[in-house]
């Protein structure tokens, strides 16, 4: 008709064209809203945008950055494939395991220090007994002569792990202290350059990983060849192992 709508609509009685009118104008709008589901951006489409622009950890560069690992802790690269970082279940957290690193590597560096300065210089005023080059049967040679050397030791990390264990959990509770800080700073080292700082920081936990793994090749090779590291070294090269 002249009006533009249908004619069955204008010669309708009113509230039959009433009714038809509703009927077209839920029409129209259930089309526009199909229209426009179709171009907008669903959730799942903005999920996996987010995880394909998440940010890459350094250290694996095909895995996303842990949530945790933000670079602010000195040595981090972002490396936990196996999601370590985020247990906190089980009173193990981020916090714990990084006092633990850096514990261990610690303890590492000045063992594979001792191990090898035994093995060059000999050993050391009172421990005489310990002629093995090896040092995994120099410690047997040292329990069998002197026992209370030995138990001694472990007095003393008994000690040193009590003090530890305080200093860990009230710096978890309190967030005052930084995980590994004890406050031993005899050389001001912390009193400095903040950068140098940082960087000698780095340089500790670099040099104390490497550590862990030069400790650990020790006591394997020690407990099967039962020859010191360097003797063991001479004999591969002589050998030409490699």
């Amino acid at each position: 008709g002249p009006s533009g709508l249908p004619y069955s609509v204008v010669s309708a009685p009113p509230e039959k064209a009433s009714v038809t009118m509703v009927k077209i104008a839920a029409l129209a709008a259930a089309c526009l809203a199909g229209s426009a589901t179709a171009f907008a951006p669903s959730a799942s489409s903005g999920r996996v945008a987010t995880t394909l622009n998440a940010e890459k950890s350094k250290a694996l560069p095909f895995l996303n950055r842990p949530a945790l690992l933000d670079g602010s802790m000195a040595g981090d690269v972002g490396f936990d494939p196996l999601g370590l970082s985020t247990i906190d279940e089980v009173g193990i957290d981020l916090y714990w395991l990084r006092e633990a690193e850096i514990k261990h590597a610690r303890v590492a560096m000045l063992a594979v220090a001792g191990i090898l300065q035994v093995e060059i210089f000999g050993p050391a005023p009172g421990c005489e007994a310990a002629t093995a080059k090896c040092q995994m049967d120099a410690f047997w040679q040292l329990w069998n002569s002197h026992p209370q050397y030995v138990a001694f030791g472990f007095i003393m990390i008994t000690i040193i792990e009590m003090i530890s264990g305080i200093a860990t959990t009230t710096g978890r509770e309190t967030g005052e202290r930084a995980p590994g800080d004890f406050g031993l700073d005899p050389l001001g080292f912390g009193k400095g350059d903040a950068a140098k700082f940082e960087r000698l920081k780095a340089q500790e936990i670099a040099n104390g990983r490497l550590a862990m793994w030069a400790a650990a090749g020790l006591l394997m090779q020690g407990c099967t060849t039962h020859q010191g590291g360097i003797e063991n070294l001479m004999q591969s090269l002589s050998d030409n192992a490699f």
